[in-house]
Formats: C-alpha cells, structure tokens, sequence
C-alpha cells in the first residue's frame, strides 16, 4: 500500500479578512455562524446583542442561542468582543454608531421593518457611511421578507423534509451562513475595487433552495444513481451495523462487485437487481471491521457506522 508524504510544516491558511472589521448585530444561528466564518478568515469581530433580561439567570446571553445551547453559543463566539446593547435607546444608539464609524461590514438578521425602526435602512447607512457593506439576513427574499419563518420551514417548502422525523441538522441556517460569509467576501472586494460600500440580501428560503437543486434536478429521486438506483450508492446493513457505500465511479463499481462475487461487469449493471442483491447479500456477512479492512485493500469509498 503506497503512503503519502506530507509535509512537517503544513501551510498556513489564507486569512483573506485580515484587517477587515465586521460588526454583528445577528442572532440565533445563521448570523452568529457566518460570523465564525469571517472570523475564521481572519477578520476582527464585534457583536452587539441585547441585555440579558431582568429576571435571567445570571450568566445569560441576550442571544437566544445562549438559552437553546450555551456550548453551540460559545463555539461561535470564541474569541470575539461582544457587548450589551439596547439599541431601541438612545444610549444604545449611540454605542451602535460608534461601532458603525470603524466598521467594514455590518452583519443584520433582522426583519425589514425592524431594520427600520432601529434606523438601519441601507439608503440611510450608506449616506452615513459610504465605504460601509451590509450582508443582511432574512428568511425569504423580496416581499417574503416579513414573513415568519425558521430552518425547518424553509427545509419543508423545498420539499427536503421526509414524513414527520425532523431533519438531523439546520441545513437552511448553515447554508445561509456560507452564504453569508460569502457575501462578507465580496463586499469585500467591492469595496477594494470600487472604494466604497454594497449592500447583499441573503435568504435562507434561497439557501435551502440551492440545496435542494441536486433533488430538484432529478439527481436523488428514487431510482437515480445517487437516489438508490445504483447498487454502490447506498446504505446497507452489515453484520453488526451498517455500511454506508459511495462506489459510484466505474472502478469503484467494479472492485465493489468483485468483492460481493457479482458477474456486473458496467454501470449499467449496477442498476440491475440481481446486483443490488448480490452486492447486499455480501455485505450482511461483513462486520464493521472487515469491512473497514476492504476499504483500504481495495480502495473502496464506505463508512461503516452502528445499529440506527
């Protein structure tokens, strides 16, 4: 088996924010996350969020993330300087525009009417501050924006929520983040090209749409090739789990067939049952570990995982 030789000094990532100062006023996931990401690009974060309330343990966040899971919040916020802020007071106001003064990027996860009301409509921003971005989350875009909405109903409207078990993770918020921190990249840019500031929407009805495309393509439907049809995509039980198989590629295809002792001998074999059935019944007498060992003698792409 060849080994690879990898460098006893491994390169140091790009830091492509360095120097660039985002300041957060986001809540809940999507916005905190994209903040890590900015952060982890090497930009220097601030977040205004608002006080505790009154009658909160002490210790409380204002962000309600706080509340769901403390170590999710703190994952996020590693790091960062983050100060109590009511910005609906005119002190708040006043610390909120000091903030805006040094800022590069203004990160929002507000409605539009509360962006409003907290005097943060891009035409009076950009007149304020004119080399100052805004990436500002929503829910939906355009007159959607308004509208109530959270992961899961994003999820379900692109049709990526399957009978009534909830998905195992926030795939709209997470992608809404990338999204987000992406758009962190390009106000960026416009600001070194054009020398001031630019204003970018971001909605996690559109992140989960993006994700569902390969769904919406055809890609995942029953039968497809990464949708089931094909023998070396897919979940098998295993002697003592299960087996995740991603033979997809003609090669891996084939090793995957010989091991099971199938005649396929194409990809168009893998679709047919007499493979499915062949390559199923081979890796039911498999353990976990055997498995694992083909893997690596016949550079088969699997994971084996426990009982569900």
């Amino acid at each position: 088996m060849a080994t690879k030789t990898t460098s006893a000094h491994p390169p140091k990532p790009l830091l492509a924010l360095k120097g660039v100062r985002v300041l957060s006023l986001a809540l809940n996931l999507p916005g905190p996350a994209a903040l890590m990401r900015c952060q982890q690009m090497g930009a220097n974060c601030v977040k205004l969020e608002p006080p505790p309330h009154p009658t909160a343990p002490k210790g409380t966040t204002g962000d309600p993330m706080g509340l769901y899971n403390r170590s999710a919040y703190d994952t996020m916020h590693t790091g960062m300087r983050i100060v109590n802020v009511d910005l609906k007071s005119e002190k708040g106001q006043k610390a909120l525009h000091r903030e805006l003064a040094k800022t590069d990027v203004l990160l929002t996860s507000f409605r539009p009417s509360a962006m409003q009301k907290l005097g943060l409509e891009w035409k009076t921003l950009h007149q304020l501050y004119p080399t100052l971005s805004l990436v500002a989350i929503f829910g939906a875009p355009g007159e959607r924006a308004e509208e109530p909405g959270h992961d899961l109903t994003y999820l379900a409207e692109n049709n990526l929520v399957g009978g009534l078990e909830l998905p195992p993770t926030l795939y709209a918020d997470m992608g809404g983040s990338l999204m987000a921190s992406e758009a962190v990249l390009k106000a960026r840019l416009h600001q070194l090209q054009k020398g001031k500031g630019a204003r970018f929407d971001i909605a996690l009805s559109d992140a989960a749409a993006y994700l569902a495309l390969p769904r919406t393509w055809g890609l995942t439907k029953p039968g497809a090739a990464v949708g089931g049809g094909h023998a070396g995509y897919r979940v098998y039980p295993c002697k003592d789990g299960r087996v995740a198989v991603a033979a997809l590629e003609p090669h891996f295809a084939a090793a995957l067939a010989q091991a099971a002792g199938s005649k396929a001998s194409n990809i168009m074999a893998m679709f047919a049952p007499e493979t499915h059935a062949a390559i199923a019944s081979f890796l039911l007498t498999q353990t976990r570990k055997q498995l694992d060992q083909l893997a690596v003698d016949k550079d088969i792409p699997l994971h084996t995982l426990g009982n569900a």
